[in-house]
């Protein structure tokens, strides 16, 4: 904020009702409240990896008016990393001085209790929760990345935190980027009106070959490791399943109205067997039951090798989509319009729906499509049909350590074993 006249957020949004009122008729997408106050909106990134950075650059490209100021992670060479990218993005949209710099597990405590105005998270998942409970009690807006947890404790936490900001009148706008995507937007639109008449079925893939991988270094210990190599670990990534599918069955949420009712999955650990990979499958195939006895299938892999496929397919009684532009059937019907870069507009929507004063909160809707592939995982772990109604309400399963110290031991868990690993 400016310091020669601060400008509390109550008064930044009493002086853009106008803006309200104009944005809420333009609808998603649609930033007309940029241009009502020349208040900057500060901006604090809460993990500094290749995502939490890439966000942090989306973010201040996507509106005028918008600065990251602060900066917090576990290791400061990854701290550096981020300052140092983010620096060429020039001092108009990066200011970011040494005692805005925090380190360590307590580093986000530390950043939420600056004066900045929004938050993103792009710390591992396991602590999306966590660090979204703390941001709302700070009175943040926040824009986290997917998967918002990686268990049913953690879901649950995230749903109080959406409603706490709900109350509290705090932006939520979650990674989805599909969900800001004008084909997308477009297409669903249509489905829900009936376009393709009643949903019958469905399809949803992420399969694609491996992705990088963090040997142990000597001298390391089990949390270091394991916080560096994160994405083989559920209790901090959740498995691929549910830190990158969640797209995908987000979108297949979203055309069905909601999540589903039951969940049967089947996966395993064929192609990633080493002690580096953790203890994560490398492929999952989940049946999903929606209302009405609609099943749908998704399949996910990460195998070099194999053929690719990352895409959604829903088939209606009158005709059929791919959900990103195209409808075929009695209603034949392509996206013609434009076509903006998804990962820039959502936090495009975020501002201007902050700036408008009517605020987005995904928080549920986001922690419903988690809970939905963390099912999935659950299933597929323990060889179980499950009903989401039960995971959502009466699951235990809480992965994440409560009492984490950086230099800890951590034994790595065991690789799940269907028939055998204990549903929780």
């Amino acid at each position: 904020m400016n310091k020669k006249k601060p400008i509390s957020r109550r008064d930044f949004l009493k002086s853009t009702a106008t803006a309200a009122s104009v944005a809420a008729l333009a609808g998603p997408g649609v930033n007309l409240a940029f241009g009502q106050s020349s208040s900057t909106l500060r901006v604090g990134l809460i993990g500094c990896g290749g995502r939490g950075t890439g966000a942090a650059g989306n973010c201040v490209d996507s509106s005028p008016g918008v600065k990251i100021v602060a900066l917090a992670d576990v290791f400061q060479d990854r701290l550096n990393g981020a300052r140092g990218g983010l620096a060429r993005k020039g001092k108009d949209k990066v200011d970011i001085s040494d005692d805005r710099c925090f380190v360590g597990l307590d580093a986000y405590k530390k950043l939420v209790a600056t004066d900045v105005d929004m938050v993103i998270l792009a710390t591992p998942p396991g602590f999306r929760s966590i660090q979204l409970a703390e941001a709302v009690k700070a009175g943040k807006h926040v824009f986290m990345e997917k998967p918002v947890a990686v268990d049913p404790v953690g879901v649950r936490s995230v749903i109080a935190s959406a409603a706490v900001a709900t109350e509290k009148k705090l932006a939520i706008v979650a990674g989805t980027q599909r969900r800001h995507q004008g084909n997308y937007v477009e297409t669903m639109k249509r489905i829900r009106d009936g376009a393709i008449g009643q949903v019958v079925s469905a399809q949803c893939y992420w399969n694609q070959g491996t992705l990088w991988v963090r040997d142990r270094k000597p001298g390391q210990s089990d949390v270091e490791w394991q916080l560096r190599n994160w994405l083989y670990f559920t209790w901090l990534s959740g498995d691929h399943i549910v830190e990158q599918h969640v797209h995908n069955i987000d979108v297949i949420n979203w055309a069905m109205g909601g999540p589903p009712e039951k969940v049967l999955g089947m996966g395993g650990r064929q192609a990633r067997t080493g002690k580096r990979h953790g203890n994560i499958f490398d492929h999952f195939t989940i049946e999903f039951e929606y209302a009405g006895g609609v099943r749908t299938i998704s399949m996910c892999r990460q195998s070099a090798g194999c053929s690719h496929r990352v895409s959604e397919r829903v088939a209606g009684s009158k005709g059929n989509s791919d959900c990103a532009g195209t409808i075929t059937g009695e209603k034949e019907w392509k996206y013609a319009g434009k076509h903006q870069n998804p990962y820039v507009q959502e936090h495009a929507d975020l501002i201007a729906s902050i700036r408008g004063g009517k605020v987005l909160n995904e928080g549920k809707r986001i922690a419903e499509s988690t809970m939905t592939a963390i099912i999935g995982r659950m299933s597929a772990y323990t060889g179980r049909e499950l009903k989401f109604d039960w995971a959502m309400k009466a699951s235990k399963l809480d992965l994440v350590p409560k009492d984490l110290t950086l230099k800890g031991t951590k034994p790595v868990p065991a690789v799940a074993k269907p028939g055998k690993t204990k549903l929780i």
